[in-house]
């Protein structure tokens, strides 16, 4: 009817859904939100559901698996995000929500927060206990390295060691230092390096770099490999101030791959004095070992037993002479005094004899 009002537009909950998605993902399909995280729940699908909040609203977020593996960090409930993704409207329950594909926490770099959460997890493990980090061995014969074959770091590693101990044997076990892929090539390497046997340390690092270049040395497959390896390690990663997961989980940390060397490889002269100083320490020692047992010798060659040993047994002999004797004096005597009481007996039987009652009564 002309002039009356329009006609009366009707959804379904469903299309007016739609609709909504439709409007809302196309005008906010790059969006920044910030917000504390609460409310965190991670199933078996490793998707990431949680809530982004602030002092007076919350919107929902998802962080599915395939973009999380990219994050360096855990997400944790309390922590504040910056999130980058797409808002989407999950139809079911009619919520809309954000569907993160890139996470950082604010105030601190996403390296930064995964680097202290990993080393507070392996420090509660006990991986950085002095107790179990073991000492170098004296003399090296075969050092294992593993880093990059064409970086700095083996050039000066192999330039100290052979300076300071010509002939010593290096074996190379090439990785990557840097970039995808890099922390699984190191933590091989090192467990290679323990199955081929025969070497008495290993030096694993790098030389220097921003800490996105390394970052492998940080990362949780290479520590474990490092806390498992058999063979005494000493971590060298980048410059003297940089510190890295590696540091703490190796028996030595050195400042720099050269200090490395340093550390692992004594001079061949300062060696060769220590020897002959030990030397003469040995000889004097045994020198004076050897007048003590010399000194003791000459007094017990003046003992008796040694000046005339026959004289003991000729002891005896006049102790068993003596001894012989006086068992034959006893003998005769206690014969003598049987004898004497044998005489009285026979005279007191003779006395009480009827013979001689008969006698004496006729007297």
């Amino acid at each position: 009817m002309p002039g009356g009002p329009p006609p009366r537009a009707l959804y379904t909950v469903s299309a007016l859904t739609a609709l909504l998605r439709l409007h809302i993902e196309s005008a906010f399909s790059d969006v920044w939100v910030e917000g504390e995280v609460s409310n965190l729940r991670i199933p078996t699908s490793g998707h990431a559901y949680f809530t982004l909040k602030d002092a007076t609203s919350q919107i929902r977020a998802v962080l599915f698996r395939s973009a999380g593996r990219a994050l360096r960090f855990a997400l944790q409930d309390g922590m504040h995000l910056v999130c980058r993704g797409r808002l989407t409207v999950y139809e079911p329950r009619g919520d809309y929500q954000v569907v993160v594909e890139h996470a950082e926490p604010k105030g601190v770099g996403a390296l930064q927060l995964a680097f202290e959460q990993l080393k507070e997890r392996l420090a509660a493990e006990g991986l950085f206990d002095q107790a179990r980090k073991r000492p170098l061995p004296f003399l090296p014969c075969r050092i294992g390295v593993v880093t990059s074959p064409t970086g700095a770091a083996i050039r000066d590693i192999v330039q100290v060691a052979r300076k300071r101990f010509p002939g010593i044997e290096i074996v190379l076990n090439p990785v990557a230092v840097q970039g995808d892929g890099a922390a699984g090539e190191i933590a091989r390497a090192i467990e290679e390096l323990n199955e081929i046997g025969g070497l008495d340390v290993l030096i694993v690092g790098r030389g220097g770099g921003s800490l996105e270049d390394l970052w492998p040395f940080n990362e949780e497959i290479v520590a474990r490999a490092i806390a498992a390896s058999r063979i005494p390690v000493v971590s060298a990663v980048g410059h003297e101030i940089d510190y890295t997961i590696a540091d703490f989980v190796a028996d030595v940390r050195a400042a720099t791959p050269s200090n490395a060397a340093e550390l692992v490889v004594k001079e061949k002269r300062a060696v060769v004095e220590s020897l002959a100083d030990l030397t003469v320490r040995l000889r004097r020692g045994m020198g004076r070992t050897l007048a003590a047992h010399r000194e003791r010798l000459e007094r017990t060659q003046d003992r008796r037993v040694l000046t005339d040993p026959a004289r003991p047994l000729r002891d005896l002999a006049r102790r068993v002479d003596d001894a012989r004797a006086r068992l034959r004096q006893a003998a005769l005597a206690g014969v003598g005094r049987g004898e004497h009481r044998l005489e009285l007996a026979g005279r007191s039987l003779r006395a009480l004899s009827p013979v001689a009652r008969a006698l004496t009564l006729r007297r």
